[in-house]
């Protein structure tokens, strides 16, 4: 995740070390508001930004032109591999000097049968066809070549471009027209929709929350409604140093209302409402935990 919402989920992670003491049924626990992926996008050669087609906060799409590199050297060898690639006089000149020679060594034989000709002129006819036979053969692979070429070409130029990865928005602009691009990323893109919402919980609550739970999120922003979230995943590892473990929730978010970033608070339903549900009883099922999580720090007797 990025450093921007590290800073933030390590001020959660303190917040939930604190509510590791607090008493078993407490259930409303604070929570942090992520993208669901964020990427730094970077370019796979090195060069110059030739220019920019998006800004700071604009939406994107997967495969969208996002940034084209100055390729002037690349366009120049698409040229010339796609002018070698489109010869064919010399594959042609081939194909028809061997038709040429299967058509006398044909004749020869003929010509042999009734003994118009010797042996010796049948055998020089059958090694021009030979020959005519290995120039057409070398003709179609400098063709064949010559096309791989220029594939390779396309692609050296293709490298140029840079598209979008992902569906999202775009979080941060490091380079722009004019700049040079070596090993440091372009710009960096993160997807709303999902977002995820990290919650830090004490370890007396480890296996009270299974994957396909719902919660309610209280984001710590005026206007916005509580809003319903799945678990999706929840850490079996104890994090020893603050006794405690995270689990993750899904959020949709389809019309980007929702600012990713923001602290939350986390109501999960209580042990009660979850055995009561036959789904969440299925699911605690077949998610039950093995033996004591990793990390716990229970005493030994």
């Amino acid at each position: 995740m990025a450093s921007s919402f590290l800073s933030l989920h390590l001020a959660v992670l303190a917040l939930a070390s604190a509510l590791a003491a607090a008493p078993a049924g407490a259930q409303s626990l604070g929570c942090l508001i992520t993208p669901s992926n964020v990427v730094e996008l970077g370019s796979p050669t090195i060069g110059v930004i030739q220019k920019v087609l998006i800004d700071r906060g604009d939406v994107v799409k997967e495969g969208q032109v996002l940034a084209v590199l100055r390729g002037d050297v690349e366009r120049a060898n698409v040229d010339l591999a796609s002018s070698r690639a489109n010869a064919e006089a010399e594959l042609q000149a081939a194909v028809r000097a061997h038709d040429l020679a299967q058509r006398k060594l044909e004749r020869t034989q003929d010509l042999f049968r009734k003994e118009f000709v010797s042996a010796q002129a049948v055998d020089q006819a059958l090694a021009e066809v030979q020959a005519a036979q290995a120039r057409k053969d070398q003709a179609v692979e400098q063709s064949a070549h010559a096309r791989k070429e220029l594939a390779v070409a396309a692609a050296q130029l293709d490298n140029r471009t840079l598209r979008s990865p992902i569906d999202g928005v775009v979080l941060d602009l490091y380079r722009r027209k004019g700049e040079r691009v070596e090993d440091r990323p372009i710009l960096k893109i993160a997807t709303l929709d999902p977002l995820y919402v990290e919650v830090v919980l004490p370890s007396s609550m480890y296996g009270r929350v299974k994957p396909g739970a719902h919660l309610t999120v209280r984001p710590e922003m005026a206007g916005l409604p509580p809003l319903s979230g799945t678990v999706q995943t929840a850490d079996r590892v104890i994090d020893p140093a603050s006794n405690t473990f995270r689990v993750r929730a899904v959020l949709p978010n389809p019309d980007a209302a929702i600012p990713a970033g923001l602290r939350c608070q986390a109501q999960l339903p209580d042990a009660e409402a979850m055995a009561a549900s036959p789904a969440l009883g299925a699911t605690a099922a077949v998610n039950a935990p093995v033996g004591i999580p990793a990390g716990d720090r229970r005493v030994a007797r």
